[in-house]
Protein backbone atom coordinates (compact mmCIF):
# COMPACT_ATOMS: atom_id res chain seq x y z
CA UNK A 1 0.00 0.00 0.00
CA UNK A 2 1.14 3.30 -0.95
CA UNK A 3 0.33 5.99 1.01
CA UNK A 4 0.62 9.52 -0.24
CA UNK A 5 -0.49 12.59 2.36
CA UNK A 6 -2.38 15.60 0.88
CA UNK A 7 -2.33 17.80 3.81
CA UNK A 8 -1.94 21.89 3.45
CA UNK A 9 0.19 22.01 6.13
CA UNK A 10 2.71 19.46 4.81
CA UNK A 11 2.30 21.03 1.16
CA UNK A 12 3.61 24.57 2.97
CA UNK A 13 6.18 22.76 4.94
CA UNK A 14 7.44 20.86 2.31
CA UNK A 15 7.83 23.61 0.11
CA UNK A 16 10.00 25.41 2.57
CA UNK A 17 12.09 22.18 2.63
CA UNK A 18 12.29 22.41 -0.93
CA UNK A 19 14.06 25.82 -1.36
CA UNK A 20 17.28 26.02 -1.78
CA UNK A 21 17.89 29.02 0.63
CA UNK A 22 16.44 26.96 3.44
CA UNK A 23 18.73 27.08 6.95
CA UNK A 24 19.56 23.71 8.31
CA UNK A 25 17.94 24.94 10.76
CA UNK A 26 14.69 25.65 9.33
CA UNK A 27 14.97 22.60 7.37
CA UNK A 28 15.64 20.29 10.36
CA UNK A 29 12.50 22.04 11.92
CA UNK A 30 10.27 21.72 8.77
CA UNK A 31 11.55 18.16 8.83
CA UNK A 32 10.57 17.55 12.55
CA UNK A 33 6.98 18.87 12.20
CA UNK A 34 5.95 17.10 8.96
CA UNK A 35 7.03 14.03 10.87
CA UNK A 36 4.68 14.55 13.51
CA UNK A 37 1.86 15.27 11.38
CA UNK A 38 2.40 11.98 9.30
CA UNK A 39 2.49 9.87 12.47
CA UNK A 40 -0.93 10.36 13.17
CA UNK A 41 -2.33 9.02 9.68
CA UNK A 42 0.54 6.41 10.05
CA UNK A 43 -0.46 4.82 13.37
CA UNK A 44 -4.53 5.18 12.33
CA UNK A 45 -4.78 1.44 12.38
CA UNK A 46 -2.40 0.63 15.42
CA UNK A 47 -3.87 -1.97 17.84
CA UNK A 48 -5.29 -0.73 21.43
CA UNK A 49 -6.20 -2.72 24.40
CA UNK A 50 -8.92 -1.37 27.26
CA UNK A 51 -7.23 0.15 29.74
CA UNK A 52 -9.51 0.87 33.34
CA UNK A 53 -8.33 4.82 34.87
CA UNK A 54 -9.93 6.65 37.47
CA UNK A 55 -10.82 10.10 36.80
CA UNK A 56 -10.91 12.97 39.39
CA UNK A 57 -14.89 12.22 38.90
CA UNK A 58 -14.87 7.91 38.48
CA UNK A 59 -13.50 5.04 37.60
CA UNK A 60 -13.82 4.74 33.38
CA UNK A 61 -12.51 2.50 30.59
CA UNK A 62 -9.88 4.24 28.70
CA UNK A 63 -7.19 2.07 25.67
CA UNK A 64 -3.45 2.21 25.16
CA UNK A 65 -1.08 1.13 22.74
CA UNK A 66 -1.24 -2.50 22.58
CA UNK A 67 2.32 -3.18 20.90
CA UNK A 68 5.54 -1.59 21.15
CA UNK A 69 6.77 0.95 18.77
CA UNK A 70 10.49 0.98 17.18
CA UNK A 71 11.37 3.37 15.12
CA UNK A 72 14.29 2.58 12.77
CA UNK A 73 16.23 5.37 11.05
CA UNK A 74 18.61 4.99 7.98
CA UNK A 75 21.65 6.28 8.88
CA UNK A 76 22.60 9.19 8.37
CA UNK A 77 19.62 11.22 7.11
CA UNK A 78 16.63 9.06 8.98
CA UNK A 79 17.57 10.38 12.36
CA UNK A 80 15.94 14.10 10.94
CA UNK A 81 12.48 12.54 11.46
CA UNK A 82 13.00 10.43 14.78
CA UNK A 83 12.67 13.27 17.06
CA UNK A 84 8.97 14.42 15.26
CA UNK A 85 7.95 10.77 15.48
CA UNK A 86 8.71 10.50 18.99
CA UNK A 87 7.47 13.13 19.87
CA UNK A 88 4.27 11.78 19.64
CA UNK A 89 5.37 8.64 20.54
CA UNK A 90 7.61 9.10 23.66
CA UNK A 91 7.22 5.38 24.34
CA UNK A 92 9.23 4.25 20.92
CA UNK A 93 12.41 2.51 21.04
CA UNK A 94 15.00 3.47 18.86
CA UNK A 95 16.76 1.12 16.24
CA UNK A 96 19.53 2.31 14.11
CA UNK A 97 20.38 0.52 10.84
CA UNK A 98 23.97 1.92 8.97
CA UNK A 99 24.69 1.65 5.47
CA UNK A 100 27.06 2.76 3.05
CA UNK A 101 27.32 1.92 -0.98
CA UNK A 102 29.78 -0.80 -1.84
CA UNK A 103 31.97 1.02 -5.05
CA UNK A 104 32.17 -1.85 -6.80
CA UNK A 105 28.38 -3.57 -6.61
CA UNK A 106 26.84 -0.10 -5.88
CA UNK A 107 24.32 -2.01 -3.30
CA UNK A 108 23.74 -1.17 0.09
CA UNK A 109 26.34 -2.55 2.85
CA UNK A 110 25.69 -2.23 6.68
CA UNK A 111 28.14 -1.23 8.65
CA UNK A 112 26.29 -0.49 12.42
CA UNK A 113 22.91 -2.15 13.33
CA UNK A 114 21.25 -1.38 17.05
CA UNK A 115 18.44 -3.31 17.79
CA UNK A 116 15.87 -3.58 20.81
CA UNK A 117 14.83 -6.40 21.88
CA UNK A 118 11.42 -6.49 20.93
CA UNK A 119 11.31 -5.96 16.89
CA UNK A 120 9.37 -9.85 16.65
CA UNK A 121 6.25 -8.45 18.56
CA UNK A 122 6.57 -4.34 17.76
CA UNK A 123 5.13 -2.06 15.15
CA UNK A 124 8.20 -1.11 13.32
CA UNK A 125 8.60 2.46 11.22
CA UNK A 126 11.65 2.50 9.34
CA UNK A 127 12.55 6.07 8.16
CA UNK A 128 14.61 7.79 5.44
CA UNK A 129 13.68 11.22 4.14
CA UNK A 130 14.45 9.80 0.67
CA UNK A 131 13.25 6.92 -1.32
CA UNK A 132 14.84 7.27 -4.27
CA UNK A 133 16.44 4.28 -5.84
CA UNK A 134 15.06 2.17 -3.22
CA UNK A 135 17.93 0.01 -3.07
CA UNK A 136 18.48 1.51 0.72
CA UNK A 137 15.09 0.85 1.65
CA UNK A 138 15.10 -2.56 0.71
CA UNK A 139 18.12 -3.54 2.44
CA UNK A 140 16.76 -1.92 5.57
CA UNK A 141 13.57 -3.75 5.10
CA UNK A 142 15.32 -6.81 4.80
CA UNK A 143 17.66 -6.53 7.59
CA UNK A 144 14.77 -5.67 10.10
CA UNK A 145 13.04 -8.88 8.95
CA UNK A 146 15.98 -10.59 10.05
CA UNK A 147 15.58 -9.24 13.23
CA UNK A 148 12.07 -11.05 13.31
CA UNK A 149 9.93 -8.12 12.37
CA UNK A 150 6.49 -8.42 11.12
CA UNK A 151 4.88 -5.31 10.95
CA UNK A 152 7.02 -3.33 9.07
CA UNK A 153 6.03 0.46 7.49
CA UNK A 154 8.54 2.66 5.71
CA UNK A 155 7.98 6.12 6.19
CA UNK A 156 9.62 8.92 3.71
CA UNK A 157 9.51 12.53 3.02
CA UNK A 158 9.83 12.03 -0.94
CA UNK A 159 9.88 9.44 -2.76
CA UNK A 160 10.63 8.54 -6.42
CA UNK A 161 8.01 5.92 -8.90
CA UNK A 162 10.76 4.19 -9.22
CA UNK A 163 12.12 3.77 -5.99
CA UNK A 164 8.22 3.30 -4.61
CA UNK A 165 7.97 0.28 -7.57
CA UNK A 166 11.21 -1.64 -6.31
CA UNK A 167 10.20 -1.17 -2.85
CA UNK A 168 7.00 -3.06 -3.56
CA UNK A 169 8.48 -5.20 -5.78
CA UNK A 170 10.84 -6.34 -3.21
CA UNK A 171 8.70 -6.20 -0.40
CA UNK A 172 4.84 -6.23 -1.07
CA UNK A 173 4.10 -6.74 2.65
CA UNK A 174 5.25 -3.44 3.54
CA UNK A 175 3.48 -0.33 3.81
CA UNK A 176 4.77 3.03 2.02
CA UNK A 177 3.85 6.57 3.69
CA UNK A 178 5.26 9.80 1.96
CA UNK A 179 4.29 13.21 1.90
CA UNK A 180 4.96 13.31 -1.47
CA UNK A 181 5.40 11.34 -4.54
CA UNK A 182 7.91 13.65 -6.86
CA UNK A 183 8.58 13.45 -10.54
CA UNK A 184 11.45 11.04 -11.36
CA UNK A 185 15.43 10.44 -10.56
CA UNK A 186 17.66 12.00 -12.78
CA UNK A 187 20.64 10.66 -13.94
CA UNK A 188 22.60 10.84 -10.88
CA UNK A 189 19.73 9.20 -8.86
CA UNK A 190 18.40 11.82 -7.43
CA UNK A 191 14.82 12.72 -6.93
CA UNK A 192 13.20 15.48 -8.81
CA UNK A 193 12.04 17.62 -7.86
CA UNK A 194 12.98 16.73 -4.05
CA UNK A 195 14.93 17.90 -1.77
CA UNK A 196 18.88 17.56 -2.97
CA UNK A 197 21.39 15.34 -0.66
CA UNK A 198 18.76 15.48 2.77
CA UNK A 199 22.07 14.49 5.12
CA UNK A 200 23.60 17.44 4.23
CA UNK A 201 20.78 19.82 4.21
CA UNK A 202 20.09 18.32 7.96
CA UNK A 203 23.36 18.60 9.12
CA UNK A 204 24.73 21.60 7.60
CA UNK A 205 28.04 19.29 5.56
CA UNK A 206 27.62 20.68 2.32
Amino acid sequence: MLKVFDHPLIRHKLTIMRDKNTSSKDFRQNLNEIASLMVYEITRDFPVKAKQVDTPLCSCQGYELSKEIVIAPILRAGLGLVQGIQDLIPTAKIAHIGMYRDEETLLPKPYFEKYPSNMKDASVLIVDPMLATGGSSIAAIDRVKLQGAKDIRLVCLVGSPEGVEAVAQAHPDVDIYLASLDDHLNEHGYIVPGLGDAGDRIFGTK
